[in-house]
């Protein structure tokens, strides 16, 4: 057991590693089955889809809108603490939510409140969470740490948390919320319990100027000419795959001829691909470079539209989507880790944060195009735009993208 122990969380990790991780796996399945419980609460209490469609607005509006700000604090203040405050607040916006729905009180307005306030404050917790692990890893082993923070998040966050969330609600609206709740105070203690040195700033400024702090950030980034590379990928990338994704329910009925549970099957499907990556990235990466495995990763995701786009048998888009799962989480956990490695201490927070907007606006964007080319040329036409999008773009990144994992 020592073994299995020592090969999963390496002990020169440190205690305060494994009390994150700990942390960051229950917090992910509370918010998987939050992920589920969410939408169904809403499409319980109203059937108007405006209404329901608030509700997937309530997830991404706010790391849209509150990123940034969730990155300058990070780097203002001590930043355990802003994830034991961001997560009080959650575990208090869940209480609240579960005492209307047991005195019978909740409406959709105040379910949508809720469900936003919370997300506010994940917001905030899992920006200066992601900036923890470099305080108290070495670069080295930055690379082991994220991936094994990245396997509670495919594990508990994408697989197993929606389908307990789903099961949960169907024996009372209260009991995801709840269970919620019991995880996020789990998380909360366990938190406490690490010890961070100082990141260099906070006490420092005597009137900090938010604005300032946020045109650093930018600065930094911009001025960094891999970092930069890397936010701008990760926008182009973002922005064909939403474009891509965006249409994937009308894909697989309308191209695969598939219903609802062949969709969940396709997305579980990914999951599993993600899984598998989980396991075999330690070995990946002892054998292939960081820069190496960014180039790959980019041609397969590239690729992964091609397939979609031709292909009308559910048993080819199934492999496709096993092989996108595994890119998708090492991929994702590599440009973390490049990105760790090469930013300041005091400005992780910030330069997390643009990063962040990148993700989201170009999910955001992506989506609105996707969806006036599937309206105007048919369900296959965002996967062909997303293939040639990222197509162009690999040509035009290749040779940066070793300067961008530091391989030179």
């Amino acid at each position: 057991m020592i073994t299995v122990v020592e090969r999963i969380l390496p002990a020169r990790l440190g205690t305060g590693f494994r009390w994150l991780l700990a942390s960051s796996w229950l917090t992910n399945l509370g918010d998987g089955v939050a992920a589920a419980a969410g939408p169904l609460l809403i499409a319980t209490l109203t059937s108007d889809p405006l209404m329901i469609s608030l509700s997937a607005l309530a997830s991404w509006a706010p790391p849209l809108l509150f990123g940034l700000y969730a990155g300058v604090l990070s780097d203002r203040h001590d930043r355990r603490r802003i994830v034991l405050i961001a997560n009080a607040v959650r575990a208090l916006v869940l209480v609240a939510l579960v005492a209307l729905m047991v005195t019978g009180t909740v409406t959709v307005m105040t379910a949508l409140v809720a469900l936003t306030l919370r997300s506010i404050a994940e917001v905030f917790a899992d920006n200066a969470t992601a900036t923890l692990t470099p305080m108290m890893v070495g670069k080295d082993d930055l690379v082991i740490a994220n991936a094994r923070l990245g396997t509670g998040f495919i594990t508990l966050n994408q697989l197993a948390g929606p389908p307990i969330g789903a099961a949960l609600f169907g024996l009372g609206f209260t009991w995801p919320f709840a269970g919620q709740l019991l995880l996020v105070a789990a998380g909360i203690v366990l938190v406490s319990r690490i010890t961070l040195p100082s990141h260099g700033r906070q006490g420092t400024d005597p009137k900090p100027d938010t604005v300032r702090e946020l045109i650093a950030g930018f600065s930094w980034t911009i001025r960094h000419a891999a970092v930069r590379t890397l936010a701008l990928t990760i926008l182009i990338f973002n922005f064909t795959f939403g474009a891509a994704w965006s249409v994937l329910v009308l894909y697989t009925q309308e191209q695969l001829g598939l219903g609802a549970i062949g969709f969940g099957l396709m997305t579980t499907i990914g999951g599993i691909g993600g899984l598998i990556g989980t396991g075999l990235y330690g070995a990946i990466t002892r054998r292939v470079s960081l820069g190496a495995l960014m180039r790959i990763g980019l041609i397969i995701e590239t690729f992964t539209h091609l397939g979609l786009a031709l292909t009308h048998s559910p048993w080819v888009a199934g492999g496709i989507f096993l092989v996108f799962g595994a890119h998708a989480f090492i991929w994702g956990t590599t440009s973390v880790t490049v990105r760790q490695r090469a930013v300041p201490r005091e400005l992780q927070g910030r330069v997390g944060s643009v990063n962040t907007i990148c993700v989201y606006a170009g999910l955001v964007v992506g989506s609105l195009i996707g969806g006036v080319l599937a309206t105007r040329f048919g369900v296959a036409a965002p996967f062909w735009f997303a293939f040639a999008g990222s197509a162009v773009f690999v040509v035009l990144l290749w040779r940066q993208l070793a300067h961008i994992a530091h391989d030179d």
